[in-house]
């Protein structure tokens, strides 16, 4: 059974147990393709063994924070990552400062797009992630820990990239990501194609999920990797251990879609746009108004 669910202030994993529940199934038999954050209003996709109930029955069932609101016949357990993108609408309440510079901003973000950051959910509550990343965890719970140890490296390479001003350049050699895919390719050579793909948001430089094995980068960008990743040994360490394998990760995300519009007279913004999954909407908002996340974020957007 494929469940369209919305749900506010619940987080994906709650709610994906209490669907296994009121199906009488395993929770790990509810599949779904990402997470979505608890502190906002969100619509998803679940998948539960249809045991012998209908569709008809599914709709409008729920429980605190989330309902069921589209229900049809499906066969397959849906997998971790298949979605296409994620879309937003964002209001920027008691929002203050200069509309025309946030007008501005948001076409030059439109154009050339932000650095790739990893949000602050990625890291958990206080911090959680990072500092239960060096203690026993269950599976599950370590998996997130070591993704957080993963995103701080990356973070902090990309953190390097913007001070030097090249994160959104390519050098030969470098691995360059395809757009609204996984795949890669090595730069041979910075002609006319390169470049204008590069402008268009076509393909993005990348930098690494560190783990197991050759980044297959060379010269300057790699010697940078090497010396900010080498600043956090522990973590380094931690990863090694559990073998993970290396990967790359577009250190830019394209912002499609974007539209900025007014609510109460001109006086509150209104953002609405569209991601590749695995980015985050707060690495948007961070670029283009001074704005703090709320804490106790816990999800995150994949």
């Amino acid at each position: 059974m494929l469940l369209q669910v919305r749900k506010r202030l619940a987080n994906t994993a709650w709610v994906a147990r209490e669907l296994a529940r009121a199906a009488g199934v395993r929770h790990f038999d509810v599949g779904y393709a990402g997470l979505k954050d608890r502190n906002a209003v969100t619509t998803q996709w679940f998948t539960v063994p249809a045991r012998r109930r209908d569709p008809a029955s599914w709709l409008g069932a729920g429980g605190e924070g989330y309902e069921v609101i589209a229900a049809m016949a499906h066969t397959r357990k849906l997998p971790r990552g298949a979605l296409a993108g994620n879309r937003f609408r964002i209001v920027l309440r008691d929002f203050v400062g200069d509309t025309a510079q946030l007008e501005r901003r948001v076409v030059e973000v439109a154009m050339a797009g932000v650095p790739n950051y990893f949000g602050p959910q990625r890291f958990g509550r206080d911090l959680g992630n990072l500092r239960g990343a060096f203690a026993d965890a269950e599976p599950v719970e370590r998996g997130f820990e070591l993704s957080a140890l993963r995103s701080l490296l990356f973070n902090a390479v990309l953190a390097a990239r913007v001070a030097r001003q090249d994160w959104c350049q390519l050098r030969v050699g470098e691995h360059a990501n395809l757009d609204g895919s996984n795949s890669s390719f090595v730069v041979q050579a910075l002609d006319e194609s390169i470049a204008s793909r590069l402008a268009a948001l076509d393909i993005h430089p990348t930098d690494p999920l560190y783990g197991r094995g050759e980044s297959g980068m060379s010269g300057d960008i790699a010697a940078l990797e090497a010396a900010v990743i080498g600043q956090f040994p522990q973590a380094v360490a931690r990863v090694e251990r559990d073998r993970l394998e290396a990967s790359r990760r577009p250190l830019r995300v394209a912002v499609r879609d974007l539209e900025l519009s007014w609510l109460d007279s001109g006086r509150t913004p209104v953002l609405s746009f569209r991601l590749r999954p695995g980015s985050f909407a707060t690495t948007v908002l961070r670029e283009l108004i001074d704005v703090t996340a709320a804490a106790g974020s816990e999800d995150e957007h994949d």
